[in-house]
């Protein structure tokens, strides 16, 4: 289950690998990389409005998939501040944001393959912090490079299989973007895979499986895999503008 802090204390295990992540994508950001001053500053509300939503997500589908919220009622509300949050809440809500933002900021190019290139390597990071500070763990295991607990149970080490998995869609995506693979439908690509990933390892996850095995995350994979999948049939290659460099 996703780590529940205590008040306000701050783990440098887990604080420090996650804002290095959520640095990483303003750091290598792509529209400085935009010619056009009115293009690029309609860029850049559409990242705040992004990331807005991907935080809403985040912070919806981990209390639903840990805390069963709303079927089991909240001890308290502080919890939404104090509970993690959910990479694959970020990406689904996040991906509707901004093609909801998109016709009204009158925004007309098509999704920044880099960002996804550079959000990857990003998660990876933040799943550092996850391995670090013992939260979002696998289910009990004592085989080879199993992760300890506090109390010296052994778990799948499902953070660091997970920071792997980013780490290799980010290389395979630096390559693609050499070569123009899913041109303007990176994105698309990321979420339908990543979806598929986490619907099949959340079983070695110890999360609460609410229906014959299955947990509420996995509901959620679903619905980013048509996402993708949706995206990536929607998108086409005549729409790109060589924006993006």
């Amino acid at each position: 289950m996703a780590d529940l802090v205590e008040g306000l204390d701050f783990r440098p295990t887990y604080g420090i690998p996650v804002l290095i992540g959520l640095l990483i994508p303003i750091v290598f950001s792509s529209s400085p990389k935009i010619a056009d001053t009115t293009l690029r500053r309609k860029y850049q509300v559409l990242q705040l409005l992004t990331l807005i939503g991907a935080i809403f997500g985040a912070k919806l589908v981990i209390l639903m998939g840990d805390l069963l919220w709303p079927w089991v009622p909240l001890t308290s509300w502080w919890t939404v501040v104090t509970s993690g949050r959910s990479v694959v809440g970020g990406f689904l809500f996040g991906f509707l944001t901004a093609e909801v933002a998109k016709p009204l900021l009158n925004y007309p190019l098509p999704s920044n393959d880099h960002f996804a290139r550079t959000l990857c390597f990003s998660v990876a990071v933040g799943r550092v912090g996850c391995w670090l500070s013992g939260c979002c763990m696998g289910m009990p295991w004592e085989g080879p490079l199993a992760w300890h607990d506090a109390h010296g149970v052994g778990h799948i080490p499902i953070q660091a299989m997970e920071g792997l998995f980013h780490v290799m869609c980010g290389l395979v995506f630096t390559f693609g973007l050499s070569r123009g693979w899913w041109v303007g439908r990176m994105f698309a690509v990321y979420m339908f895979s990543y979806g598929l990933y986490r619907f099949l390892t959340e079983f070695l996850r110890e999360t609460p499986k609410v229906w014959e095995g299955f947990s509420v995350y996995q509901g959620f994979c679903v619905a980013l895999m048509l996402a993708g999948a949706i995206s990536y049939a929607l998108k086409s290659k005549s729409t790109v503008v060589s924006a993006f460099r």
